[in-house]
């Protein structure tokens, strides 16, 4: 059975069916707390209502963010490429990005197209060194547990300036949470069965499991540690399926646009891109969850509202 960890402002705190238990640690970071796993495991005391805690994201910053692109079938196509040739990438977020899971994504005033993207963050519990030699029995020892994250992006600064890492990093671009799900022997064979839900105003946008992906964990850090330590504490985000506002136009339109000088291909790309109701907008309620079918993987739910600041 996996172990829950929630955080708020001055204390961490276990997930039971009964509410939420405070734990009896010092620990300041998601690195001192995955590192303190006894007071976890010791957790006693009357349970509060989850519901009167405001919860904060169970990933500390400052940390490493790395997320995979494209790593979705559906995601792929709704790209415009082929899932059998699309390769296995890396960018890097901002952890000042990271906020909570009820807390407000802020869409800067210059940013018209804001999208979303619900995601499966891998917390790591020990040091993945470059030149690591991953073994598949290994993946539970440097991955620690899982969290929902929305890999917020603002798609007129991203496609423009080929800019992912600006277009990603906003402060409050990346929430997390609400629950830190710990890692339990047998919990690795049932991340298939995850589900990926985002809704936005309670319209469903995205809904997809992990069978859907296209680069498993144990590949991605295998590829990662060619380059890119991650210590205990430290994201990395997945990729997200399908549905996000965000659609590559029809081959004719985009066969177009490559002719066209790049400012005016995205002058005209953007001019289209008005009429799509999809992005985020002032006021709109993001939420996300992610749980296998029966409950026994939970991540929780996020819920985010929209504001331009």
């Amino acid at each position: 059975m996996s172990i829950a960890v929630l955080r708020t402002a001055d204390a961490w705190w276990k997930a039971t069916p009964a509410g939420a238990i405070r734990l009896d640690t010092t620990a300041r970071s998601t690195t001192e707390l995955l590192a303190d796993r006894a007071a976890v495991t010791a957790a006693a005391g009357d349970p509060v209502p989850v519901e009167e805690l405001a919860l904060l994201s169970p990933v500390t910053a400052p940390c490493r963010v790395v997320a995979q692109m494209t790593n979705f079938v559906s995601h792929v196509r709704d790209s415009g490429m082929d899932p059998a040739t699309v390769p296995l990438t890396f960018f890097r977020k901002a952890s000042g990005s990271i906020t909570g899971p009820h807390g407000a994504i802020v869409r800067p005033e210059h940013v018209r197209f804001l999208d979303y993207e619900v995601e499966i963050g891998l917390v790591f519990g020990r040091t993945l060194e470059v030149g690591a030699d991953l073994t598949s029995a290994e993946l539970g020892d440097y991955i620690a547990g899982l969290v929902i994250t929305d890999d917020v992006s603002a798609r007129d600064v991203q496609l423009p300036k080929t800019q992912f890492y600006e277009a990603k990093s906003y402060p409050t671009f990346t929430p997390v949470g609400p629950a830190l799900v710990l890692f339990e022997p047998g919990d690795a064979a049932r991340f298939d069965q995850l589900r990926l839900r985002l809704w936005v105003n309670g319209e469903p946008r995205q809904d997809s499991t992990v069978t859907d992906m296209i680069y498993r964990p144990l590949e991605t850090l295998r590829a990662l540690s060619r380059f890119q330590r991650m210590d205990a504490g430290d994201l990395l985000l997945t990729g997200t399926p399908g549905g996000t506002a965000l659609r590559a136009p029809a081959k004719p339109i985009e066969i177009i646009g490559s002719l066209l000088p790049p400012a005016l291909k995205w002058k005209a790309f953007f001019r289209r891109q008005r009429n799509n109701p999809q992005y985020l907008r002032h006021g709109d309620i993001v939420e996300a969850a992610i749980a296998t079918p029966d409950g026994a993987l939970d991540l929780g739910r996020q819920r985010n509202r929209v504001e331009t600041r």
